[in-house]
């Protein structure tokens, strides 16, 4: 990628990503987690948790070189996007809930993802072109990537919530393009190595991406957490912010590499996500059927 997509382009088109989904959120989406307590608990822990340590046992079992080993842990700390909002909605889950779990998740990621980030790159050690560590100044910068648009766009919804409804459509049609520029433009910067790539990490990202959707969804349904809750949750977890993820890759890692398996995850995860909607209504379906 040239230097202007890098240091430019890919953080403006995260901040119109961020900031469209802060135009759907309220305060009141924060003051919900007191009155779901279980649900939200049971998703983020299973977000926070259990999914960064699958994905290093995923990495380390099937032997990923340093560099994509890293790339597939900055995107298992990557918290979950209106992308999971979206399939929620298709699949009769409690939006509602996902637009909780989406504003808690994406503070707390700010916090999180660099913690994880600095763990592998300590654990892996790769040879990476850019920086090998998220320092003070980078940490602070992955504060500004996710926070500042989102309050922005908060501030937008609570100044005049006709102009958020309005410009909602558009902003979710600009964010879909660019989530595909960023992911073409993150494999036509590596071309050359695109396939061995592919073969390296298109399992790892297909399991991945499988065991965050099953997680998401078994585990709520474990602690009792209600059936359009738990469908909520699936998406939520097995739904990352890939345009995030490579967005710290490339522009605040400064390597291209990093961000791959995001891009790779990114392509997976919409067949997949569609597969698990539909396998999991039609299972609320015949059990309601068995019901009546």
């Amino acid at each position: 990628m040239d230097s202007a997509l890098t240091s430019i382009g890919l953080p403006i088109a995260l901040a119109v990503v961020m900031f469209g989904l802060g135009m759907s959120l309220t305060t009141a989406d924060f003051a919900r987690t007191a009155r779901e307590p279980r649900a939200v608990a049971v998703a983020l822990a299973t977000q926070l948790v259990l999914l960064p340590l699958a994905c290093f046992g995923l990495v380390v079992a099937f032997d990923l070189e340093p560099v994509l080993a890293v790339g597939m842990m900055l995107l298992a700390a990557s918290p979950g996007g209106t992308t999971a909002n979206l399939f929620s909605h298709l699949f009769r889950g409690d939006v509602a809930l996902n637009i909780t779990l989406t504003a808690v998740n994406s503070v707390v990621a700010a916090v999180t993802l660099p913690v994880v980030v600095n763990f592998a790159l300590g654990h892996f050690h790769p040879a990476a072109d850019g920086a090998l560590g998220l320092e003070f100044g980078k940490v602070a910068q992955v504060f500004a990537l996710v926070l500042v648009p989102v309050a922005l766009g908060m501030l937008v919804r609570r100044w005049s919530p006709a102009s958020a409804d309005r410009a909602d459509r558009p902003v979710r049609i600009v964010s879909v393009l660019v989530l595909v520029a960023v992911i073409v433009g993150t494999i036509v910067a590596e071309i050359e190595n695109t396939a061995e790539y592919l073969a390296a990490v298109g399992l790892v990202s297909v399991l991945f991406c499988a065991i965050s959707l099953a997680a998401g969804y078994l585990l709520p349904r474990l602690a009792k957490v209600g059936e359009r809750q738990a469908i909520a949750s699936a998406f939520e977890v097995g739904v990352h912010n890939s345009t995030l993820a490579i967005t710290v890759g490339v522009s605040v890692l400064g390597d291209e590499r990093l961000a791959v398996p995001a891009a790779v995850y990114a392509v997976v995860m919409f067949p997949l996500a569609a597969v698990a909607g539909f396998v999991l209504t039609r299972g609320r379906a015949n059990r309601e059927t068995v019901l009546d």
